[in-house]
C-alpha cells in the first residue's frame, strides 16, 4: 500500500512525507499519551509495510502528539488478559517492533515526552534516539505486576548493558533525558522546540550518503549484535562484497579521488 493509500486509513497515527522523502510518523492519542492499543500497533504495521514497500520514503521519524511519545501498552485493554491472550498480545507487539527494526531504510526516534513501557521499547527498536528536554524514558511493568514484554528486555540490556538495564526494569523508575543521554539510551538531547527539526537535519546528513553503505551496514550492525565475533566478521565481510558491486561504490570513490562530493542516487 503506498502513502497516498494509506494516509486517509489511520486513525491512531498520523504521516506526513516530506519534500526530502523523509515520512514523519506521529503516534495520535494524545489523551491516552498514545498508549498502544491493538488499532494503533495494526496501523504501525500497515505503516511499516508501507515504508519497506514505497520507493518515495528514503527515512523515517517517529514522534508523539502531545505529553508523551508513547506512555506504554494500553492498560485498559490489557486488563482482562490472562496468560496466553497476554502472550499473543506481547508476540504482536514485538512483531510490529521487529518489522521497524528491520527496515532497511534509517528511522530516528524524536522522543518528545514520557516513553515508558512499550514507548521505550519502541524507541529502542529505531536506529538512533534523539530526545527533547522533556523526555521521560522507563520500563515500569513491575509496578504492573508483569515485565517488559515488547523486546525491552532484550534490546535495553544490549543498549545500555545488563547492569544499567537489570537497574531501569527491576526499579521501574524513570529516567529523564540527560541521564538516559548518560546511560547511552540517548543519542543526543535538543530543546523541546527542536526537537522534530533536529532529528530531520539529521536524517538529512544521512540520506546524503550512499544508501547502499547505510543499509549493509545497519543489516550487519542488527544481524551482528545476534552472533559471536568470528560470524558477524564473517557477515560484514559478505555485505562488503556486496557494496563493491553497485553502483554506490563506483560514486564514491570516484568522488573522493577526484575531490568531490559524492552524489549518490536513488
Amino acid at each position: 500500500m503506498k502513502y497516498t493509500e494509506l494516509i486517509a486509513k489511520l486513525e491512531n497515527i498520523k504521516i506526513d512525507l516530506d519534500e526530502d522523502h523523509i515520512l514523519l510518523i506521529t503516534m495520535n492519542r494524545p489523551k491516552a499519551l498514545n498508549a498502544l492499543n491493538s488499532q494503533t500497533l495494526d496501523e504501525l504495521q500497515a505503516i511499516t509495510q508501507m515504508i519497506s514497500e514505497d520507493n518515495d520514503v528514503y527515512g523515517v521519524v517517529i514522534t508523539g502528539e502531545g505529553r508523551g511519545f508513547v506512555a506504554g501498552a494500553d492498560i485498559v485493554q490489557m486488563k482482562p488478559y490472562k496468560s496466553e491472550a497476554g502472550r499473543t498480545y506481547a508476540g504482536y507487539a514485538q512483531d510490529t517492533f521487529n518489522k521497524i527494526e528491520a527496515l532497511e531504510k534509517p528511522v530516528i526516534a524524536a522522543v518528545n515526552g514520557y516513553a515508558l513501557g512499550g514507548g521505550c521499547e519502541l524507541s529502542l527498536s529505531c536506529d538512533i534516539r534523539i530526545a527533547s528536554e522533556k523526555a521521560v524514558f522507563g520500563q515500569p511493568e513491575v509496578t504492573l505486576g508483569i515485565m517488559p514484554c515488547f523486546g525491552g528486555t532484550q534490546r535495553l540490556a544490549r543498549l545500555i548493558g545488563p547492569g544499567l538495564a537489570k537497574e531501569m526494569i527491576y526499579t521501574g523508575r524513570q529516567v529523564r533525558a540527560d541521564e538516559a543521554r548518560m546511560f547511552g539510551l540517548v543519542n543526543q538531547v535538543v530543546p523541546a522546540e527542536e526537537l522534530v527539526d533536529a532529528a530531520k537535519e539529521m536524517m538529512r546528513n544521512i540520506l546524503r550518503m550512499s544508501p547502499v553503505g547505510i543499509k549493509y551496514a545497519k543489516i550487519a550492525i542488527n544481524r551482528g549484535a545476534d552472533m559471536d565475533l568470528r560470524n558477524g566478521l564473517e557477515l560484514e565481510k559478505d555485505l562488503v562484497g556486496l557494496c563493491f558491486a553497485t553502483e554506490d561504490k563506483e560514486i564514491g570513490m570516484a568522488a573522493f579521488l577526484e575531490k568531490a562530493k559524492p552524489s549518490f542516487a536513488r
